[in-house]
């Protein structure tokens, strides 16, 4: 087959996973994958829809790809993902450049898809969103080699008043823990030595399979066993979840990374209730005390939305001091999104763009400082780092520790390090920067 396929991810990890799928499905067909955009005869685009500013990129990116029709090889543009099952009728009105659309519980098709776009008609398949990722579906995994995130879960049940990821992803639904292993098995047999866990609710893992039990902490140390890898990372935990069975076995395991990201939202009750989030200021702090005693030098992450309907300036002040209490290691602002169809989205007292986007700029600028100081704590201690790139100008290398997530966390420089890329090794670290560190490996 002569068809040059390219696939454009946008968005989060767990559009990267499905992007992921779909090349597998694709280079299976015998198509080919290319890197470049000016080559490829069919692009897919793969889009998220969560907030504002990610569609408006998913939409200029659309347009920006249909302009190859006119000055390179493309023959058929597609397009896949969150934005396109929730608005594909809009997308069809108003962008003409799109030859077909696929869902979010559809994407396995994508073969269907190319072959009917190439044939001139439009495929569109959105369909309700319960397809589940099975460990028989081929993947070309894009990350580095020795990292990969695998999909746990899918879709969400919590409601939250401003969240319209059920509307795009459908409801809760675990992968069976057998498949999950067998993923991993698979990809550590690739050389895979970090897999970092993900869903749309990660500690509601196995409640719909498993009579109502809470599955997460056994699977975490099953896939510690899996020989050849060395961390498992846990992202995207729900506070109303987080169990002690959970806090055990992270404090327990060697392999399982002493990295907690919870995203609480919001630390004043009046707005947790307006967002229908589990508990109270009370019981987050509880929690991160619980926590932080029970998993010794743990790393916090958390992501926080500033201006959400009704919240006052005494609102935002609190929810400063409460971040300067807290003493988060790693944190992400969001401005609240007003998505339509939300029950947040018909809520009186919403916040004008320019006050949410000058909160947001204070609180990053408050844990600017927290992190250089939370960094500056960790000078003098020996910590694993994984290696990731060399920098010959300076004669370091790059990499990360068990405290710090893919792409969206700090690095460690290292330098005296007589390892590769993608090896683990030991390291003193000797200086610290706001949200990075830098050290010398450890003979």
């Amino acid at each position: 087959m002569s068809e040059k396929i390219k696939v454009v991810t946008l968005g989060c990890d767990k559009n990267l996973v499905d992007s992921e799928i779909m090349s597998g499905l694709i280079h299976e067909r015998g198509y080919s994958l290319v890197d470049d955009k000016e080559e490829a005869t069919v692009i897919i685009v793969n889009t998220c829809g969560f907030i504002d500013a990610a569609k408006e990129e998913s939409v200029n990116t659309i347009l920006d790809l249909a302009e190859l029709k006119e000055t390179g090889s493309l023959k058929a543009l597609i397009v896949s993902g969150c934005l396109t099952q929730r608005y594909k009728d809009e997308l069809l009105k108003e962008m003409p450049e799109i030859d077909g659309i696929v869902g979010t519980g559809d994407f396995d098709k994508i073969n269907d898809i190319i072959d009917e776009a190439l044939a001139g008609k439009t495929p569109i398949y959105v369909g309700n969103p319960v397809f589940n990722y099975d460990k028989a579906l081929p993947r070309r995994v894009a990350t580095p080699r020795y990292t990969a995130y695998v999909k746990i879960a899918e879709g969400c049940d919590n409601a939250c008043t401003f969240c319209s990821i059920p509307i795009m992803r459908g409801a809760f639904r675990s992968r069976t823990m057998e498949s999950i292993l067998a993923e991993a098995e698979q990809l550590a047999s690739q050389g895979v030595r970090e897999i970092s866990l993900i869903a749309q609710d990660s500690t509601n893992y196995g409640t719909d399979l498993y009579d109502g039990q809470f599955k997460l902490p056994e699977l975490m140390d099953r896939l510690t066993r899996v020989p050849g890898v060395e961390w498992v990372r846990l992202h995207y935990a729900y506070p109303g979840f987080f169990s002690d069975e959970l806090i055990d076995v992270i404090a327990d395991n060697p392999k399982i990374c002493k990295y907690v990201d919870m995203p609480l939202q919001h630390s004043e009750d009046s707005i947790l209730k307006r967002m229908r989030r589990p508990g109270r200021q009370r019981d987050i702090r509880e929690l991160v005390a619980k926590i932080r005693e029970r998993i010794p030098g743990v790393a916090l992450r958390t992501s926080l939305i500033v201006g959400f309907p009704g919240e006052t300036e005494q609102d935002f002040e609190n929810l400063k001091r409460f971040v300067e209490d807290i003493q988060f290691d790693k944190l992400g602002v969001f401005t609240y999104s007003q998505e339509q169809d939300t029950p947040a989205s018909r809520l009186p007292d919403q916040v004008p763009d320019e006050v949410k986007e000058a909160r947001a700029n204070e609180l990053m600028e408050l844990q600017r400082e927290i992190s250089n100081k939370r960094n500056w704590s960790r000078v003098g201690e020996e910590i694993e780092v994984l290696l990731e790139r060399y920098d010959g100008r300076n004669d370091v290398y790059i990499g990360r520790s068990q405290y710090d997530a893919p792409e969206i966390d700090g690095e460690v420089f290292v330098s005296g390090a007589k390892a590769g890329i993608g090896d683990i090794v030991k390291v003193r670290i000797t200086h610290s920067f706001e949200f990075d560190l830098a050290g010398e490996a450890i003979a």
